[in-house]
């Protein structure tokens, strides 16, 4: 199965087609995900060309943030070359999480159990006569 789904289905990673388009595009980079980045060719304003193919699902929330500069055209070389290291008190990036199993959940959500904490007397309903 593992042929037919490279060539059939786009959802989780590059088709067949995508890597044939990238036959003479430079490869940049990759990211701590193990997502690829690729520059080649120009648009017909003669802006550099720029592509990411997904490791696993195709997800751009699965970009970290120095390649997005990078795809954008935020900066021109690759984001080891141009960023300065990582400082010690930032956090690692992560994907964002909604629909999957680390997603936030409040007290009270129905995945957590449903039984939000009862008020504690802060509350006064509004009233249009008051």
């Amino acid at each position: 199965m593992g042929i037919l789904k490279s060539i059939f289905t786009w959802w989780e990673g590059a088709t067949f087609g995508t890597w044939m388009g990238l036959r003479g595009k430079s490869r940049v980079g990759e990211d701590s995900l193990g997502n690829l980045y690729y520059e080649g060719g120009t648009d017909p304003n003669g802006i550099a060309r720029r592509w990411v193919i997904y490791k696993g699902s195709n997800d751009a929330s699965r970009v970290a943030p120095e390649w997005f500069s990078w795809l954008h055209h935020q900066i021109e070389e690759a984001p080891d070359q141009a960023l300065p290291a990582p400082r010690a008190w930032e956090k690692p990036w992560e994907p964002n999480h909604t629909g999957s199993e680390l997603a936030y959940r409040p007290p009270g959500a129905l995945e957590v159990g449903g039984h939000r904490a009862r008020a504690t007397g802060d509350y006064e309903a509004w009233a249009p006569d008051a």
